[in-house]
This record gives C-alpha cells, sequence and structure tokens, in this order.
C-alpha cells in the first residue's frame, strides 16, 4: 500500500527492454563462466558492462539509482576480470601475502561496496534530513 509520501519511480520502456537484455546478458556471461565456454563469456563481457554503464548514465541524476547502478558496474567489473583470470590461468598466480591473481577482483568489489556504504552512511541521512527540513 502506498503512503502520501511515497514518490513513483517509472522507467520508461525502452530503457526497461534495455535493463532486460542487460540481465540476458549477464547470464549468457556466467553460463559461459560456469560451463568454461571461454568465447562466450568473454564476448559477454562487453554488452553486459557497457549496458550495466549505459543505464548508470541514464539514472545519474537520482543519487539512488546512481549508488546502486555504479556497485553493479563494480561488481560487473570484478566478476568480469575474475573469469577471465580464471579462463586464463592466473587465478592462482601467487602475488603475495597469500593472495592470487583472482584476489585483484577485490579491488573493484570494495570499490562497489565503498560506493553502496557512502550512499547509505552519508547521502541517505543527508537527503533524508533536507526532507524533513523541506517539509517542516
Amino acid at each position: 500500500m502506498s503512503q502520501p509520501n511515497d514518490q513513483l519511480y517509472s522507467i520508461p520502456a525502452p530503457y526497461r527492454r534495455m535493463e532486460n537484455m542487460h540481465i540476458l546478458f549477464w547470464l549468457l556471461k556466467d553460463i559461459g563462466w560456469c560451463m568454461v565456454w571461454k568465447p562466450l563469456g568473454i564476448l559477454m563481457v562487453f554488452p553486459t558492462l557497457l549496458i550495466a554503464v549505459l543505464i548508470t548514465w541514464r539514472t545519474r541524476d537520482i543519487k539512488a539509482e546512481l549508488a546502486h547502478n555504479l556497485a553493479i558496474v563494480f561488481w560487473i567489473s570484478a566478476n568480469s576480470y575474475w573469469m577471465i583470470s580464471e579462463f586464463v590461468g592466473f587465478d592462482e598466480v601467487p602475488l603475495g601475502g597469500g593472495a592470487t591473481g583472482k584476489h585483484l577482483a577485490l579491488l573493484p568489489f570494495l570499490t562497489g561496496l565503498l560506493i553502496l556504504l557512502y550512499y547509505y552512511l552519508v547521502q541517505k541521512p543527508r537527503e533524508a534530513r533536507a526532507e524533513t527540513v523541506a517539509t517542516s
């Protein structure tokens, strides 16, 4: 049940179709990874990442959407790097300190996490305070 202050977020049909294609490409990429179908997995990185960046760009004016979509871009980047590191065989190459090649995927994973932490711990409370002041 919606409340009187609930904001409506609508997605234009072409954007929704693009998001649906994004899911298809992402699934194909991960199926390629799971089945070790290297050409499929690697080929699907490009449309998956490209559409994630386009979705992020188109929603950049809505701070919540921007934060979540940026996190998705970094998630896909980390996921794709990890997949390629396995395909090429440097996922288990020691880098020092107990880390291996696949551990470099932590950098984009953590970047996405930091973006979301910033949104939830700083940006969203700031927006809530501004809304409270505006409605008082």
